[in-house]
């Protein structure tokens, strides 16, 4: 236990100081790549539910088993080189500093009021159309997008890997790629992508709310409001968003910032009309989006001392 808690300390530390490897194609391409491949081979014809399941149940374990290949041969060789491969697999699979890095590549632009290049930054990071939106929508856009990706990037995978190492992590990237990649409601993949798509929001379904939770207990509160009131508002506005996940990053954000996230939002022209998170106390301003990159980290560190905890409690137990 104790080589897999230093590990996950290198990968945070990892993640921290050099992010994503330079240079180099990321572990979450060649997933893709694969996604992609057993896609075109497999998203046709009949039972799509059946072979979307079977699609997803084989990446994710061809992702693990590669994972766990390199770690048994590095163990093998010394506990010692095991640990430091395994801390680096961890931390090239937490996205730490690439998230703040991409909401500060918007935050620049807008500065300097630059609303142009702020738009051509954001559609790097976000699906909706960006051409015509002002300061207050791209600020949104960002916060939003932290938000939920403190989850989904940092917390969510961290979970994985303080309970299960690199190969949970891994496993956990896996199904994450497949949802990104297949878990839609349209036409092309509303059968094959189901399965993708309901496993990620199981998995999801513990790092989100308890991520959701230390971000309005943890962070700095923005509003006068009081902790009781907020909390309140926090568990009932994160229903309310399409995702069964994704709310609790979002609606948590919005009370301890005092602004309105949501709202509407356009993909290709179609416009989409998303459920209010928070109450609007101040309006969204560039800002904001500093201030929502500190709340990832201050999450992101609770939620590691909660990991760790929880190690304790199960050397503990065990």
């Amino acid at each position: 236990m104790l080589a897999l808690v230093i590990a996950c300390i290198i990968g945070l530390v990892f993640d921290l100081l050099v992010g994503d490897p330079p240079k180099l194609p990321h572990p979450v391409r060649w997933i893709g790549k694969l996604i992609q491949a057993q896609t075109e081979l497999w998203n046709k014809g009949k039972m799509r539910k059946f072979r979307g399941m079977v699609m997803a149940l084989a990446v994710v374990g061809t992702t693990m088993f590669v994972v766990t290949a390199i770690l048994l041969i590095s163990y093998q060789i010394s506990l010692l080189l095991g640990i430091v491969v395994e801390g680096l697999l961890i931390g090239i699979g937490l996205a730490q500093r690439s998230l703040k890095e991409a909401a500060m590549a918007v935050y620049e632009p807008l500065v300097k009021g630059d609303f142009a290049e702020a738009r051509v930054k954001l559609s790097w990071i976000v699906g909706r159309d960006t051409d015509n939106l002002g300061e207050d929508e791209i600020v949104r856009g960002v916060v939003e997008t932290v938000s939920e990706n403190t989850s989904d990037g940092v917390t969510a995978p961290l979970f994985y890997a303080f309970l299960f190492g690199a190969i949970g992590l891994w496993g956990y990237k896996a199904v994450n790629t497949l949802d990104s990649m297949v878990g839609y409601k349209n036409d092309q993949y509303k059968d094959f992508g189901m399965f993708s798509a309901k496993l990620d929001d199981v998995l999801n379904f513990i790092p989100s709310r308890i991520t959701g939770l230390l971000i309005v207990l943890g962070t700095k509160n923005e509003t006068d409001v009081s902790l009781i009131k907020r909390l309140k508002r926090w568990a009932q506005d994160a229903k309310k968003h399409p995702s069964p996940n994704s709310g609790y990053l979002e609606a948590a954000t919005a009370v301890q910032l005092g602004v309105e996230l949501g709202g509407r939002n356009s993909y290709h022209g179609v416009v989409s009309h998303r459920a209010i998170m928070g109450e609007k106390l101040v309006p969204l301003t560039k800002e904001h989006i500093a201030t929502s990159v500190i709340h990832m980290r201050i999450a992101t560190l609770l939620f590691t001392l909660v990991m760790l905890a929880v190690e304790v409690l199960i050397f503990a137990i065990t």
